[in-house]
């Protein structure tokens, strides 16, 4: 009975340890971008423009008058699995969290040079 018991034990944490590949991939993944974004947060922008944070192609977007967020986003290219559910934009020190929905329904939102999206 104690090596029935101690057979079961093993094969329960055996089990638990066990990782598919494109799970232990995504995961992966996702901590080269979040090291990439810490770097990022804490390296001053070269010239003019609008930071990018998430899952995006280019962390730098160069500003031009009249940049909105969505061609903000565009230009940043975003690659995550799923699309981002929230939209955290700062100006100023302030931050404001939008529903990803904001970009479909409603009206363009401009950005000045500095601000900084953060897509989750």
């Amino acid at each position: 009975m104690k090596t029935g018991f101690a057979l079961l034990i093993m094969l329960a944490v055996i089990l638990a340890g066990c990782t598919t590949r494109s799970k232990s991939q995504m995961q992966a993944r996702l901590a080269y971008l979040e090291g990439q974004n810490a770097a990022l947060k804490q390296q001053p922008a070269a010239g003019l423009g609008v930071t990018v944070t998430g899952a995006v192609q280019n962390n730098f977007v160069p500003w031009v008058s009249g940049l909105t967020l969505a061609q903000a986003i565009a230009t940043a290219n975003y690659i995550g699995a799923t699309e981002p559910t929230q939209i955290i934009l700062t100006h100023d020190g302030e931050s404001a969290t939008l529903d990803a929905k904001v970009l479909l329904d409603g009206p363009p939102i401009p950005l000045l040079p500095g601000d900084g999206i953060e897509l989750r």
